[in-house]
């Protein structure tokens, strides 16, 4: 695809490795498998609550937690002008550290266009960003590169000057992403191509900046759900696990259409074949009214502090858009904890909204078993789905130390006393306030007190949530172990 075609179709021109915890638990899980999830760590270091948006109106969100134990983040910034890095000790205080400039496009030529979706990578003992860059008389003339530096801190860094990625072809090319498979380091990337605005690509490298093979494309956006708006695969990014390599890509315009879909390759495949490389049918992540996330994508992953597999990825609060997507400075950074299923392939539920990361609610009566909700009842289910079981318990209104408890998928709607029943519905009064307790037959679990009834519970009866006074054979049936 020529620059002139690239630039009139391209849906930007007018849209805007850790390893997980040895130690797991299973637990009921969508899709026909059990999640594998790992314990909460024993004791935090940093009590902080983690909340969501991590790091406001920064897009692409790249998060690595490095071998220091420190985490490095960097973005889009809505100026599309520079590259940012900051770092933290833990995700939650993220938000508020320090971020560095480490590099700012030139005032006119090559690279002083628009500048787009870092990351930062450790490799061969130096530190390296890629990044994408338009230039300063056509901004959208995009192009991959990268920034290295020896120094240890890369916030403080002296870097070298960046160095053109050559691809297959000099057209639009973006989202550079790398890692290393069985001694060889890949190059996974977005290159327009002939009748979409953007496959993905994959080639080895001999260096940072060079490629040691022919690129062959592994994904081109054919799917109802990758060419809404445009027809876009973009946005790669790795995890190993289970014996197989994940790639999640993002698809479709940047506004409420964008999702992020999933490609699998066995680890033992060649790579370098596009025939080792398949596509799930459907999308892995997407808009979700209840949650009140819109077009989340561009992801990446870490772990959090206890070795539990973490996604990140950007969303709005808003479907709606006023003017120029591309413009919209209002897609956050975020995380949520992402669980796997029983047959090794990941679970990424869905994205789980502002404020602090939800809980999942086990009774004690139900090893096993979660709390679950269809919108309005809420029952004890051995395999409900991810989203349904998810709750995000918050400061009350009521008194101090009360709380609410909100659906993941009912956001702004709470568990509500209705006389002994327990339904979903919006706050009015004082109805939906409870006082957390510890747990009535175990202290390592919690029980909810309601702040209208003194001395009744959150109980499960029949297999569905009520309130009630307990008695001495419920006391299980009212305590529920937190899981994140």
């Amino acid at each position: 695809m020529n620059d002139s075609v690239n630039r009139q179709f391209s849906r930007r021109t007018f849209l805007g490795s850790g390893t997980a915890a040895a130690a797991a638990f299973a637990v009921a899980g969508a899709g026909g498998g059990a999640l594998l999830a790992a314990p909460a760590a024993a004791a935090a270091v940093d009590s902080a609550p983690l909340i969501n948006p991590v790091v406001p109106q920064r897009a692409d969100p790249w998060l690595m937690k490095h071998t220091d134990g420190k985490y490095y983040f960097t973005g889009s910034v809505p100026e599309y002008n520079r590259i940012i890095v900051r770092s933290s000790s833990t995700i939650a205080r993220l938000g508020s550290a320090s971020e560095a400039v480490v590099w700012t496009r030139p005032a006119s030529g090559t690279m002083g266009g628009h500048v787009w979706a870092p990351e930062l990578h450790h490799f061969d003992g130096q530190w390296h960003i890629y990044f994408a860059a338009g230039d300063s008389s056509d901004v959208f003339r995009v192009r991959i590169y990268v920034i290295s530096t020896d120094d240890a801190d890369p916030t403080t860094a002296v870097w070298g000057p960046p160095v053109r990625v050559y691809t297959h072809a000099d057209t639009f090319s973006l989202d550079a992403t790398n890692f290393e498979h069985n001694g060889t380091r890949y190059l996974l990337w977005a290159q327009s191509d002939t009748g979409v605005n953007s496959s993905l690509y994959i080639a080895s490298m001999s260096s940072p900046s060079t490629l040691s093979s022919t690129p062959v494309r592994i994904a081109v956006p054919t799917l109802d759900w990758e060419t809404r708006g445009y027809k876009v695969n973009e946005g790669a990014a790795v995890i190993k696990r289970n014996g197989r390599i994940f790639v999640t890509f993002s698809a479709s315009a940047t506004d409420a259409n964008y999702c992020m879909g999933l490609l699998t390759a066995d680890a033992t495949a060649d790579l370098l074949s596009a025939a080792s490389w398949s596509k799930t049918p459907t999308p892995v992540f997407v808009t979700t009214e209840g949650s009140k996330q819109y077009g989340p994508g561009h992801n990446s992953f870490t772990v959090d502090e206890a070795g539990n597999d973490v996604l990140v990825y950007h969303a709005r609060s808003y479907r709606t858009i006023v003017g120029d997507p591309l413009y919209d400075p209002n897609r956050h950074a975020r995380v949520q904890r992402l669980y796997w299923n029983a047959d090794g392939t990941p679970n990424f539920g869905v994205p789980v909204g502002d404020g602090e990361l939800p809980v999942r609610l086990e009774p004690a009566s139900g090893p096993g078993t979660f709390l679950a909700h269809d919108g309005v009842t809420v029952t004890a289910a051995s395999s409900p789905a991810l989203g349904s079981s998810q709750f995000r318990i918050a400061p009350g209104y009521a008194k101090k130390n009360s709380v609410v408890i909100e659906p993941v998928l009912a956001k702004g709607r709470y568990l509500r006393v209705q006389g002994s029943a327990v339904t979903i519905a919006t706050t009015e009064g004082s109805s939906s306030a409870f006082l957390k307790r510890g747990g009535l037959s175990d202290a390592a679990g919690a029980s909810f007190e309601s702040v209208d009834v003194p001395g009744s519970y959150l109980v499960l009866r029949l297999g569905a949530l009520a309130l009630a006074k307990v008695g001495k054979n419920e006391r299980q049936a009212a305590t529920f172990f937190l899981r994140s």
